[in-house]
This record gives C-alpha cells, structure tokens and sequence, in this order.
C-alpha cells in the first residue's frame, strides 16, 4: 500500500546540478525520517544525507557543502538538491523513507526504485 517514486535522475556534466525527488503515496499515516543513499559500481551503499521529522539534517562527507535534503511534508516528498557534481558522484541514488502505515503500529523503513545518476568529466 505505500509506493515511492524517484525522479530526477540523468546525465550531467562535472560542475552541473541535479535535484532528485522521491514521493511517498499510500496509506501513509506518518513520516519520520528520510534520507537518501548511493551505491557505485563495486562499492558498497553508502548513507548521502537524511533528514529527521523535525528537519535536522546530516550528510555524508564526501557531499558536505554541495548536497541540500528537504522535504515538503504536505507531499510525502524528499529531495536531494546536487551542486557542483563530480564524477565521483555517479552512482545510483536510493531514497529511504521511514514510514508508519495507517493501521500499523511500528515504523517501517521502504526503499525507492533507485534512480542513477551520471556525472560526465
């Protein structure tokens, strides 16, 4: 009953922006926590940014400085705002969103379909 839907995914060349999106639909009675992950060819998936329920943010370091995480609560939807990419960004980018369902005590953590990302030299 819940789904999350990336978007904003592509091609861009070293220096270049990108804003990544990932909506959250379904019975949803809550959000806590959202965050956003990647994971490289023959690397292991590594945390990007999150943000908590009452906005505090944290980033991985190799993004501190160029990455911004938001979220617009009213649409269930996170984003990942991406400046001055580099071509060690290029990975695919997974979004986490820690949700407690309509009828559903506990929180559980769902993942996004995983949008890649290509950041061109």
């Amino acid at each position: 009953q819940v789904q999350l839907v990336e978007s904003g995914g592509g091609l861009v060349q070293a220096g270049g922006s990108l804003r990544l999106s990932c909506a959250a639909s379904g019975s949803i009675f809550s959000i806590n926590a959202m965050g956003w992950y990647r994971q490289a060819p023959g690397k292991t998936r590594e945390l990007v940014a999150v943000i908590t329920g009452g906005g505090s943010t944290d980033y991985g370091d190799s993004v501190k400085g160029r990455f911004i995480i938001s979220r617009d609560n009213a649409k269930n939807t996170v984003y990942l705002q991406m400046n001055s990419l580099k071509f060690e960004d290029t990975a695919v980018y997974y979004c986490n969103v820690e949700i407690v369902r309509l009828g559903i005590l506990r929180a559980i953590d769902y993942w996004g379909q995983g949008t890649q990302v290509t950041v061109s030299s």
